[in-house]
């Protein structure tokens, strides 16, 4: 199809009235499809089923000999942190393992923080004069932003460039000190699924803050969740830091909540020596210890990164279809119009659309009228506030393969029926959509 701009006007009202049709069409089918998520489908859930069976009658000791019934191990098991270490890129006496939820340890470690600082911090940051402030790469992950946004920080999006953050607008930002870090989703990241570039990686770790303590909060989601066989390759961080003379600059977190099960999975806090002792000695004040039995459960089943490497290749039989059904119905639909442009993601969980400005919000409301689910327009910004009301989050993870094919098609109608509706506006022609 030609780019809308470059239609006539009759050609135009004509796409517009078939686009009406295909939608009364699409809307008959009473489809009822959640989009919304980036949640595990269940058949991945499957795949970690033969845990339910481990650690075993009997088998509840470590291979120091502790037991794992008891209190005790704040770090988290040897062997476990060893298995891991590599999604956090920190040798394993730098690794923390906590319960299920990565997203925990974040919100702790900001909450500690705001209450007694970090290393480096002359103060607690939560008694800095005037506030702090978070620097977030838009489009982000809403979560994030909630957390920041919860605890009063002041959040400053940076935009994403497809190799990570522009750097120019990070080094802008970083000369006022009430800036103490930044959010990092650094490879796949959550939506966009670009990777950062290893020059952007070195730069976030040598460049010059204001703040001695500023704080890089490296969430590292989407480490071994690659939907190609070989993957992207993400530079380490905690070396870039040491390197650069900033070993404490970075917090690095990961899980397996999107590996074996969501609900009851492990998380990582990885760091330097020094980041590593402050954690524990603020987390020793909450626990005793963590589930070091579901830590046992997890180095059963996966024995080695191998075991971990096979087991995740499995997840991507199950979820390259899908994405490959997003951007085959977008591409179907949308290629050539100009109304909308998407990535192309070789891993994470979602594909962030960028669609004409101005009608993402419209996009997502006949997206529920044909009855699909989709996260709310505004979302990957801070506050909820995209300023150009055009970015979407599709994620095609939990739905099955049919249903991610039906969707995907819906949305790629609603996004062109909404851009046909604004071209024709912009040119004084045709209705205005609630």
């Amino acid at each position: 199809m030609p780019a809308l701009a470059d239609l006539s006007n009759a050609d135009l009202a004509g796409l517009a009235a078939d686009l009406a049709r295909d939608v009364e069409a699409f809307r008959a089918r009473g489809l009822k499809l959640d989009m919304t998520r980036g949640k595990p489908a269940p058949e991945q859930l499957d795949l970690a089923n033969a845990m339910l069976t481990l650690p075993g009658n009997g088998d509840f000791h470590t291979q120091a000999g502790e037991d794992a019934r008891n209190y005790g191990g704040l770090q988290g098991i040897a062997e476990a942190r060893s298995l891991f270490a590599g999604m956090v890129g920190a040798p394993a006496d730098q690794v923390v393992v906590g319960e299920n939820a990565s997203l925990a340890l974040m919100h702790d470690c900001l909450v500690w923080a705001l209450i007694k600082g970090v290393p480096g911090s002359v103060r607690p940051w939560g008694q800095e004069p005037g506030g702090i402030a978070f620097l977030c790469p838009v489009p982000g992950y809403d979560r994030h932003f909630a957390i920041t946004e919860g605890y009063g920080v002041r959040m400053i999006p940076v935009p994403l460039t497809g190799e990570g953050p522009d750097l120019d607008a990070v080094r802008e930002a970083v000369k006022d000190p009430a800036v103490k870090g930044m959010w990092c989703v650094p490879k796949y990241a959550n939506p966009t699924g670009e990777t950062y570039a290893p020059h952007v990686v070195e730069a976030l770790a040598a460049m010059e803050t204001a703040a001695p303590d500023f704080r890089l909060f490296w969430d590292n989601a989407y480490a071994v969740h690659d939907l190609e066989e070989e993957g992207d390759a993400l530079a380490n961080v905690l070396d870039a830091c040491a390197a650069a003379g900033n070993p404490d600059r970075a917090f690095v977190f990961a899980s397996t909540s999107k590996v074996t099960f969501a609900g009851a999975g492990l998380s990582f806090f990885g760091s330097s020596p020094a980041n590593v002792k402050w954690y524990l000695a603020n987390a020793g004040l909450r626990t005793i210890g963590p589930d070091k039995l579901n830590q046992l459960r997890h180095v059963r089943f996966f024995r080695d990164e191998t075991g971990l490497a096979v087991h995740m290749g499995k997840h991507r039989a199950l979820l390259a279809p899908k994405f490959a059904a997003v951007e085959e119905a977008l591409t179907a639909r949308l290629s050539g119009t100009g109304a909308a442009r998407w990535a192309r993601p070789r891993g994470g969980y979602f594909v962030s659309v960028d669609v004409r400005a101005g009608t993402a919000r419209k996009v997502v409301a006949l997206a529920r009228e044909l009855g699909i689910a989709m996260t709310p327009a505004g979302a990957t910004w801070p506050g909820g506030a995209d300023p150009k009301d055009e970015n979407l989050r599709i994620a095609p993870s939990f739905p099955s393969l049919a249903d991610v094919r039906a969707a995907a098609e819906g949305i790629a109608l609603a996004i062109l029926a909404c851009a046909v509706e604004a071209e024709q506006q912009a040119r004084g022609e045709g209705p205005a959509r609630a």
